[in-house]
């Protein structure tokens, strides 16, 4: 099947400088229809408009590539609390040289996870059904990946805690922040040095001119994560660091 795909969306990605063939920009037009048609029997996302649903999960999602383009051949990437895929999957499409790891507490976000794989193809993704909390202390998982990638799953303070123990060292962490994140990261000190973080850096997920306050942060792994952190389920969200 051809999808029509919405005229901004090559030309944003043009300006953000993400070059897609058109098999991708396919594949990428059937996650989203497999998304929004799933949406209709349990809630995956609040987008129901296919155009706002490119914007806001496709678009958005790929601002992280320019970042990660430059990692070697099967680099691995963490998606931590991926939901229905987001930013994981359209990153997995967009660089397929990547191995990507989808992390999802709810068991029904896991599965329409590997519906997707499955109905699409997509060798270079693993679905984990699991907390980032158990999944930090596992031996197989802690520190093991190169980078990990988050949007939308809590302020910078207790998304560290839930993404730096399972990078390893000399590896990045990179979230997809609002426009208040500057606040965030002054709160997120002391997690910060507390998980072994390094150099921080912030900036605009869209070029100039582009009417959209996105921010990509990217945090680097100077050091071993203390092997108290993650501390237990729930306790993250409940007493941030």
């Amino acid at each position: 099947m051809q999808y029509t795909i919405p005229p901004f969306v090559p030309q944003q990605l043009t300006a953000l400088g993400v070059e897609l063939s058109d098999e991708q920009i396919q594949l990428m037009a059937a996650y989203l229809h497999l998304m929004l048609e799933t949406n209709k029997q349990f809630n995956l996302t609040a987008i129901k408009e296919p155009d706002q649903a490119w914007q806001r999960h496709i678009v958005d999602s790929l601002t992280l590539v320019p970042g990660l383009v430059e990692w070697p051949q099967n680099s691995t990437l963490i998606d931590v609390g991926t939901g229905g895929g987001l930013p994981g999957i359209p990153i997995a499409i967009a660089l397929p040289h990547l191995k990507v790891t989808l992390l999802e507490t709810t068991g029904k976000k896991a599965r329409f996870c590997q519906q997707v794989v499955d109905t699409l193809g997509l060798e270079n993704i693993t679905i984990i059904n699991n907390r980032a909390e158990t999944l930090g202390q596992n031996k197989l998982y802690r520190e093991s990946f190169d980078m990990s990638v988050s949007r939308a799953v809590g302020p910078m303070r207790v998304l560290l805690e839930f993404m730096m123990p399972l990078v390893k060292v000399g590896g990045w962490v990179y979230a997809l922040k609002g426009p208040a994140v500057e606040q965030e990261l002054v709160d997120a000190g002391d997690a910060l040095c507390t998980l072994g973080g390094g150099e921080v850096v912030a900036v605009g997920a869209y070029p100039e001119g582009v009417d959209n306050q996105s921010v990509i942060v990217g945090v680097e792994k100077a050091e071993r994560t203390p092997k108290e952190y993650p501390r237990l389920p729930g306790i993250p969200k409940q007493q941030p660091l």
